[in-house]
């Protein structure tokens, strides 16, 4: 079974992808809705479409996975706003 794919930071798709997130995250917050909530639902919609896309067992791999990812800091982001 195919696994689900890394996100790739050299890959212009990955990150027009990110940009595209990104700004409607912003746009969320500027209507009022919590960062935590748009947190959950990006992680609802994320998992769901991988869950569509590899399957239940290789997303609960993925998932597995990504404790020692975020405590290698991986997903820490700096993001400044003007």
């Amino acid at each position: 079974m195919a696994s689900p794919i890394e996100f790739d930071t050299q890959s212009e798709e990955s990150m027009q992808a990110l940009r595209l997130i990104l700004a409607a995250w912003d746009e969320g917050e500027e209507t009022g809705v919590a960062p935590q909530m748009m947190a959950y639902a990006a992680l609802f919609t994320a998992l769901s479409d991988l869950i569509d896309l590899y399957g239940e067992d290789a997303v609960a791999g993925l998932a597995r996975g990504l404790e020692k990812r975020v405590r290698q800091g991986e997903f820490t982001m700096v993001y400044t706003r003007n």
